[in-house]
């Protein structure tokens, strides 16, 4: 399509060169090419501007979709590493707190054989204090 319109341009100019030639000054028509080729040429300069544009934005959103999976990535291993230290503590808290509960036990156990000894070392001190007596 360009270049049809290119074609017709660059016709349209070689008949008004002819009738300006003749005239001895620019005709109307050649006036109305000028400003269509001076329109074009502005009209595919802001093209390739905008194109520019868009290509660095383009390149932009690539860059920050790779930058935003790969710190998903991240998160997600990061996760799993996290799951597996926090299952890995809560295993350790049951083990320590089974291992405190038998602790708590034994040294209720031992309190109370303490107990029951001190009374009986105390009941024979007593019995041994009243036969000296005697």
């Amino acid at each position: 399509m360009k270049a049809a319109v290119r074609a017709a341009v660059v016709a349209c100019a070689a008949l008004v060169g002819r009738t300006a030639a003749d005239a001895g000054g620019e005709s109307p028509i050649g006036k109305v090419l000028s400003m269509l080729s001076d329109l074009q040429a502005k009209i595919i300069k802001e093209g390739e501007v905008v194109q520019k544009e868009y290509a660095d934005f383009a390149e932009w959103c690539e860059d920050r979709a790779r930058n935003v999976a790969h710190e998903i990535k991240t998160g997600k291993a990061e996760v799993d590493s996290l799951t597996a230290t926090i299952d890995e503590q809560t295993s350790t808290i049951a083990s320590l707190t089974t291992k405190v509960e038998e602790a708590a036990s034994g040294i209720a156990t031992d309190e109370a054989d303490l107990k029951a000894a001190t009374e009986i070392r105390d009941k024979e001190h007593a019995d041994f204090a009243a036969e000296e007596k005697e």
